[in-house]
Parts: structure tokens; sequence; C-alpha cells
């Protein structure tokens, strides 16, 4: 079993940063991707950021030039650091990671238990 333990988050002055934090661990044969995704009260959870494995990053469009993913493959561990925050950003952000399982053709895929941040004024 694969489980995603995240830390990070919390309460923080607009224009100011957190670095969120995601780390996998239990039986992990691969992970190609991993990323954030993020929802706000009355609204769908949509995609923040992603990574894949040869570290090709893709970003949502009101995050772009603020954010940023990055990987430690050794640590299978995801971080995003969260620059000039606004209060928009405010929501529960969730942990996602996807890999190949111990059998050709096999794959698996985990979500976080999402952790809340908060941007105030």
């Amino acid at each position: 079993q694969v489980q995603l333990v995240e830390s990070g988050g919390g309460l923080v002055q607009a224009g100011g940063s957190l670095r969120l934090s995601c780390s996998a661990s239990g039986s992990i044969f691969s992970i190609d991707s991993m990323g954030w995704y993020r929802q706000a009260p009355g609204k769908q959870r949509d995609v923040v950021a992603f990574i894949s494995s040869g570290d090709i990053t893709s970003y949502a469009d009101s995050v772009k030039g603020r954010f940023a993913i990055s990987r430690d493959n050794v640590q299978n561990t995801v971080y995003l650091q969260m620059n000039s925050l606004k209060l928009e950003d405010t929501a529960v952000y969730y942990c996602y990671a996807g890999g190949s399982g111990p059998e050709y053709g096999t794959s698996w895929s985990k979500w976080g238990q999402g952790t809340q941040v908060t941007v105030s004024s």
C-alpha cells in the first residue's frame, strides 16, 4: 500500500510564501508523476501543478510565475513553493501521485488527505 503525507499548510499574509511537501511511503514500485490540486468552498477540485518522472512541469494559468513544483526522487517527495500568495489562493490543497505497479501494464494512484492554506489580508 502507498501512503501520501502532506505538510506545510497554514495561515499566511497576502504577498507571503509557503512551501508544501508531500512524501510517499509504503509498497512503491515506481512513481511516474506527482502533482497538486486545490479545492475552495463551492468550487470544483482543480489542478495546480504537475511534474513528470522526467521533471517536465505544467502549471495552471492562475499560478504561473508565482508557484514552482519540484521533486526529490530519492526521498519520494514532491514540493510546491508558493510565492506572492493572493486571497484567491485560499483552498484545501491535495497531493497526488501515480505510477507503475510491480507487473507489466499495472498502475496505481493515490491522493493525500489535504492540507488547508489560508491567505489573509
